[in-house]
């Protein structure tokens, strides 16, 4: 099979590229309100989850349907996801501007970072694959969380690299911003839906 071929392995490298730098966009766009970061990233899960399988085609059309399905608790997801990411910022900064620092405090930033990690990593994918209540999303994210914990450190490891290489350099962070948002959701949701294929099957047995 010739390498260059419309079945060979660079032109679907190109093909998933491109389908993530468009959800990428329209992550983008449609969070710009702020409020909606939510709703957005459940939409954009909803598609890159399928992506990841190659089940989805249509990216605008996917991401369109499932932020208006899944705007109201993607809203409510999101204000949830927005007010402790600035408590735990508050924490950082408290603890940055304190000459000796505080080591409760320093205590109490590390747990709400394990907390924060462990309620939210796998709620926007489990929100945009099942039907199921605000609260009850975030108790499942945090007993999957302990249930594949190994798993769960990968993926924080995983997202915490691609951080740290988009902003190497000025050329990697503006590479960044055309796709990273897209590729760290596409990352969590190749490692998500086996986690989901598995529990549906245990399930089912």
């Amino acid at each position: 099979m010739n390498f260059f071929s419309i079945d060979g392995g660079f032109y679907r490298f190109i093909c998933r590229f491109i389908d993530l730098v468009k959800l990428n966009l329209l992550w983008l766009l449609f969070s710009a309100p702020i409020v909606t970061i939510g709703a957005s990233t459940v939409a954009a899960y909803s598609v890159a989850l399928k992506m990841v399988d190659d089940e989805e085609s249509y990216i605008a059309r996917s991401f369109w349907k499932a932020f208006k399905d899944n705007f109201r608790q993607g809203l409510m997801l999101g204000i949830i996801f927005l007010a402790a990411t600035y408590a735990i910022y508050l924490d950082y900064e408290i603890n940055r501007v304190s000459v000796d620092g505080s080591m409760p405090l320093i205590i109490i930033g590390i747990l709400s970072v394990f907390i924060y990690v462990t309620a939210m990593l796998y709620a926007f994918p489990l929100l945009a694959r099942y039907e199921n209540g605000i609260i009850a999303t975030i108790q499942n994210s945090m007993e999957i969380s302990r249930r594949y914990f190994g798993r769960t450190l990968l993926i924080a490891g995983l997202l915490a690299l691609e951080f740290i290489v988009f902003n190497f350099n000025t050329i990697l962070q503006c590479i960044g911003l055309l796709f990273g948002p897209a590729f760290a959701m596409f990352t969590v949701s190749a490692f998500s839906k086996r986690i989901f294929q598995e529990i549906e099957k245990d399930q089912k047995a």
